[in-house]
């Protein structure tokens, strides 16, 4: 953010102004007044106490800062920004994400399952501002929180604001899956992905995930399916949203990935294990370069006066200046 001005030749003719009306009042000054001392001959002419000399000064400084002001504001006052703004569209990616309660394990380098998956959608985002990211929770159902957009913000605020267990406890991968085929269906971009992350077979909803994912290569999408998390007994603890009960404990960790495989199969997609928080983080990166797209971009420049608080500041230090004078009846001030 910078500050510009639309006639900057009138800011140097305020100051220029300024100086030389001081110096032709002190001129005048000096040649029509007379010291007279009030004290014996000899004595020294009369000055005000020292603290209403330096109440003076800064009263005098206040209504230089305000008539210095009118100027600015004469000037064109701008605030100056500059905004990139893409010239192409990039891929529209729609990420389905399991909040099922088994997403809580603590099994990525002290983390569960689900914060690392949030983190990674929004480092992706932030890597990607040309694409367009939309967001899928599964639970027992699947819920669209966020058709595929650009606006970063309303994401990551979506991603802040959604919890494990949200949806309840069962895993409808198919529902999920159909949400994020039904939202690019009309989509014109150069390319489309659905990246499915979940820990789970399908045991909800009443469509199977096979045949949701066999929908995708006919809209021209591709599909990648990350089987998050260990095997074995995986420790446990979230907040469940709906009671605001701490649940904690062992969870044991199975699930058949042969599954997860048949639905990349039937999507023409391709599978991810990712059993460790480095495996995960690979897998996005994976996604990244395989999807990746030509972005052009241009930058353009945004500017917002704001002579009107350069004004109303002037009035405000004049008019003090005034009425302090008028008060004091012109004396000394």
């Amino acid at each position: 953010m910078n500050i510009g001005f639309e006639y900057p030749f009138l800011i140097f003719g305020g100051c220029m102004a300024l100086i030389l009306g001081r110096c032709i009042s002190r001129f005048l000054r000096d040649i029509d007044t007379v010291s007279v001392p009030l004290g014996p001959p000899g004595g020294v002419p009369f000055k005000p106490p020292r603290k209403l000399a330096w109440f003076i000064i800064l009263l005098k400084t206040a209504e230089y800062i305000g008539i210095f002001l009118l100027f600015i504001a004469a000037a064109g006052p701008l605030l100056i920004s500059t905004e990139r703004v893409w010239l192409n569209r990039g891929a529209d990616i729609i990420f389905v994400v399991d909040v099922s309660p088994s997403m809580a394990a603590l099994d990525m380098e002290n983390q569960n399952r689900f914060n690392t998956a949030r983190d990674l959608v929004r480092t992706f985002a932030v890597n990607r501002p040309s694409d367009a990211i939309g967001l899928v929770a599964v639970g027992e159902d699947a819920a669209l929180l966020l058709p595929p957009t650009v606006d970063r913000e309303s994401l990551f605020s979506q991603l802040e604001t959604l919890h494990i267990g949200a949806l309840g406890d069962g895993t409808a991968l198919g529902m999920g899956l159909a949400i994020a085929a039904l939202h690019l269906k009309n989509s014109a971009a150069p390319r489309k992905a659905v990246v499915l992350i979940t820990d789970g077979e399908n045991n909800a909803g009443a469509l199977h995930p096979e045949t949701a994912a066999a929908l995708l290569p006919e809209l021209g999408s591709s599909l990648w399916v990350i089987g998050v998390g260990s095997g074995g007994e995986v420790p446990i603890d979230y907040m469940d949203p709906l009671t605001r009960i701490r649940r904690t404990g062992t969870f044991d960790s199975r699930f058949n990935p042969e599954t997860l495989k048949a639905i990349a199969r039937k999507g023409e997609g391709t599978y991810i294990p990712a059993p460790s928080a480095e495996a995960f983080a690979q897998a996005f990166s994976r996604i990244h370069e395989e999807e990746m797209t030509i972005g052009r971009s241009g930058t353009i420049l945004r500017t917002k006066g704001f002579q009107e608080l350069c004004i109303i500041a002037a009035l405000v230090l004049l008019g003090m200046v005034k009425g302090i004078r008028r008060y004091n009846g012109g004396a000394w001030v």
